[in-house]
């Protein structure tokens, strides 16, 4: 949507043209498994340039994120009726841990209302002035709380003190449950309200609210940024219309034990998220779209056109410069006078549509007429917004465009390196950023937007080709949650953890550290459930099944360690046969797609993989129940066709 601002972004722009070859040589030291047959080449990596400026940046944003955790503990001394990580949360939903600095006024048209600070407070253009409340409930002066990340944290904290103070939710000094205060978030979020509406019926407001609850429930750790893991009981947050408008997670539940049923809703076996048993029971959810998976959530007629005066021949790739919740807000307010046809959501991809298809979005100046518009949650001066979840979800609209309109050609998308700047790109290219089109002045999705990931993610690749699902050389990738997450791991504590280890790793620099601890409360043998995509199919990449070998590299450091592959199938979830581990070496493991007998019947599944396509759910650890520490260290997940 709009362009160059916080802190970052003019740190990377003169670091861009420093291009560094990214290392790929094996650890001598560590690589003594057998190596797979060497592919005609590998996609879906690091691209080299970029991987060096993500290094940069995460020196960058380590420095400035260590003095926050001081910052919100003082917040909660302050003000004790605010349930612990809270705060953490809202900032990682609003801001990424990145304090939020104007936009450049060059570019005031069509942007959202200006975000303050870590917390990412609103001070009115359309908004709540949350700026001039918060000073004058602290006393803190406005100038303050726009540009000092300590005030800007306690003034986040006495709004939303006062919220739960307001709800009734304050009682002998004790934080209420995060659950109890979702609608308290709703009210704190600071959009135009709806009118005639409420903060129930607002969906924007209501995604915020689950926005913040959902980085608890899944725990946040990266590159500096933490926000604790703290399990939601989804059902005592929303009422089950909600739930399923939101799609939320029930992951924590032992969906291999059977469906959870109740008042005409169900958990669906493969997206773990409930869903409504028959028709009409919630409209928006399940209204027409344009695009199957998506919500629809209408802007104001005020702004875009009901129709077209050319036909659909591009689609423009925008980063909203402000939240999911926040740009559904703004669409929907008439004085904007800006819209696009879609909005994704950063923490797993959920699509909101906003204008139809064949109606003309207002957000690319002089080529709406033709094109469609995707805005991707976040600010290009900060990659922690363009999530694996992300990526995966707007290739697979894009890729419904390619099958809808002729003119546009997934083949023809842009396929070359990033940029800071605006670089005008010829019609040629169909599928590009709002930085590559002529007459516009915007720079997003800017430096950090991996082209090349997109561009393998929209076109399959071609025989003999392995393609990289994960290197985890820039982030976890799918791997955004804790072992303990999924209800069906047995046998750990909370206390085990999934991380990015830099300091080992089969190929490249990094590795994903899984770390096992026992639960001493149970003897149950260690069964961990290591979900990708948070268990989410649509937050994972689609895998051809024809000729398909998934598979990964994978070091455990002791013995009596085995593995194994989940996969959602069409018809439920598949689980693999597993392998054992030699201890104390790298092993590469796959499992072929198309094999029967390396399958087996999990949740809803037939022991085979039948589906053209596939997702992977999950891989799979096992050990017996053990009193010390267990570590295990993954690379490469990759598919071979």
């Amino acid at each position: 949507m709009s362009t160059r601002s916080g802190l970052l972004a003019s740190m990377v722009a003169g670091v861009f043209a420093f291009a560094a070859t990214a290392a790929m040589a094996a650890n001598p030291a560590l690589a003594t498994g057998g190596a797979p047959a060497a592919p005609a080449r590998v996609v879906g990596g690091e691209d080299p340039q970029l991987l060096r400026l993500l290094q940069m940046e995460e020196l960058q944003l380590r420095a400035m994120r260590s003095v926050m955790p001081k910052y919100f503990a003082e917040a909660y001394r302050t003000y004790p009726q605010i349930p612990a990580g809270t705060l953490e949360a809202i900032a990682w939903s609003q801001s990424r841990w990145l304090p939020l600095q104007p936009a450049d006024t060059e570019h005031h048209h069509n942007r959202m209302p200006t975000a303050y600070g870590v917390m990412g407070l609103y001070a009115g253009e359309g908004f709540a002035d949350q700026v001039a409340a918060a000073s004058r409930l602290t006393g803190l002066s406005t100038r303050l709380i726009m540009t000092d990340s300590r005030a800007n944290i306690l003034a986040a904290a006495a709004l939303l003190a006062q919220e739960i103070r307001t709800a009734g939710l304050a009682r002998n000094g004790i934080a209420p449950a995060p659950e109890q205060i979702s609608q308290v978030l709703a009210r704190y979020a600071g959009f135009t309200p709806v009118p005639g509406g409420n903060a129930i019926d607002d969906f924007a407001r209501q995604s915020f609210a689950f926005d913040v609850l959902l980085s608890m429930d899944r725990g946040v750790n990266d590159r500096g940024a933490i926000v604790p893991e703290r399990p939601i009981q989804w059902e005592r947050a929303f009422a089950a219309r909600q739930l399923v408008l939101l799609r939320a997670p029930f992951v924590r539940l032992d969906i291999s034990s059977g469906r959870v049923v109740a008042d005409g809703y169900a958990i669906d076996p493969l997206s773990e998220t409930l869903v409504a048993r028959g028709t009409g029971a919630i409209g928006r959810a399940q209204g027409a779209t344009d695009y199957g998976p998506a919500i629809w959530d209408p802007a104001s007629p005020s702004n875009y056109t009901a129709s077209r005066s050319a036909a659909i021949g591009a689609v423009t790739i925008h980063t909203t410069q402000g939240s999911y919740a926040g740009t559904i807000s703004w669409f929907k307010n008439p004085a904007a006078q800006v819209s696009a046809h879609y909005v994704i959501r950063s923490s797993d991809g959920q699509v909101t549509q906003m204008v139809r298809n064949a109606h003309t979005a207002w957000h690319v100046r002089n080529h709406n007429s033709y094109t469609l518009g995707i805005e991707h949650e976040g600010y290009i001066s900060n990659s922690s917004w363009y999530t694996t979840a992300m990526y995966n979800a707007s290739s697979a609209l894009v890729r419904n465009f390619c099958s809808k309109y002729s003119a546009i050609k997934c083949s023809s998308a842009y396929n070359g390196p990033s940029s800071s700047g605006s670089v005008v790109l010829s019609d040629s290219v169909k599928i590009k950023g709002h930085q590559h089109y002529s007459g516009n002045d915007h720079t997003d999705p800017g430096i950090y937007w991996n082209w090349s990931r997109y561009y393998s993610l929209l076109n399959p690749a071609p025989a003999g080709t392995v393609k990289l699902l994960d290197s985890f050389e820039s982030t976890v990738g799918h791997f955004n949650t804790s072992p303990t997450y999924s209800g069906s791991t047995t046998g750990i504590s909370t206390a085990s953890t999934a991380l990015r280890y830099c300091s080992m790793s089969r190929y490249g620099s990094c590795s994903l550290q899984v770390k096992l601890v026992d639960n001493p409360s149970t003897s149950a043998s260690w069964n961990v459930r290591l979900l990708s995509g948070s268990g989410s199919p649509s937050a994972n990449v689609q895998l051809t099944r024809a000729n398909g070998k998934v598979g990964f590299w994978v070091y455990a450091a002791g013995t009596g360690m085995s593995v194994a592959l989940g996969v959602d199938d069409s018809d439920g979830t598949e689980r693999s046969v597993s392998r054992t581990l030699p201890a104390n070496t790298w092993t590469y493991v796959e499992w072929s797609l198309e094999d029967a007998a390396q399958w087996d019947a999990w949740v809803g599944g037939n022991g085979a993989i039948t589906a053209s396509t596939v997702t992977l759910d999950a891989v799979w650890l096992y050990h017996a129940q053990t009193s010390y520490n267990l570590f295990v260290y993954v690379d490469d997940v990759q598919i071979k066709n």
